[in-house]
């Protein structure tokens, strides 16, 4: 199990830029959130700067299939390239898990639920697709917009590109998150 680090801006009712969050909750469909940790770039800013022209911080910026997926190796670099020090999630997460990470303990952090996110690691299809009603709805979502569940989020991937073969948003990674309990929030 590969772990990776990322630091994403809060969405909830008390931070928002120009969506607000009960709109956000009524075109989801998802009123039970009380906030949303998701991986998605739109909802969850990414709030680390790697420097690209500095080789050596390509050591610690995690690629997938020539995808910069927005993580990274090394939480002490995450600190050092961080942007802004207040709003923020810091997650550990895991891409394309093998073993159920629900039951996983991480010191200092909280399993919170699986994302999926597409092959370009920028939009998640949970929260920010406008819902595919015919493979899940958005009351099977938890409190934070992630599924709780390990085979139901591979069942959820499998469906999705079934039913939306078409759709790029649809062919997606599963990616298991942890929120800190002690930094960020």
């Amino acid at each position: 199990m590969k772990l990776l680090y990322t630091v994403r801006g809060k969405y909830d009712k008390d931070n928002y830029d120009n969506f607000s969050w009960d709109k956000y909750k009524d075109w989801s469909r998802m009123h039970q959130l009380d906030e949303i940790v998701s991986l998605d770039g739109m909802l969850n800013e990414l709030l680390v700067e790697p420097d690209y022209d500095n080789e050596d911080d390509w050591n610690f910026i995690h690629t997938f299939d020539n995808y910069q997926t927005g993580f990274f190796t090394d939480l002490e670099y995450v600190f050092k390239r961080l942007i802004r020090l207040e709003n923020y999630n810091l997650l550990a997460v895991v891409i394309e898990p093998k073993e159920k990470c629900e039951s996983i303990d991480l010191l200092d952090y909280e399993f919170i639920g699986y994302d999926l996110l597409d092959q370009d690691f920028g939009i998640s299809a949970l929260t920010n697709c406008g819902g595919f009603d015919e493979t899940f709805l958005p009351s099977e979502m938890n409190s934070k917009g992630l599924i709780d569940d390990f085979e139901k989020a591979y069942y959820i991937k499998e469906k999705l590109l079934i039913n939306n073969p078409e759709e790029h948003h649809a062919d997606t990674n599963v990616v298991a998150v942890w929120r800190n309990k002690i930094l960020g929030k």
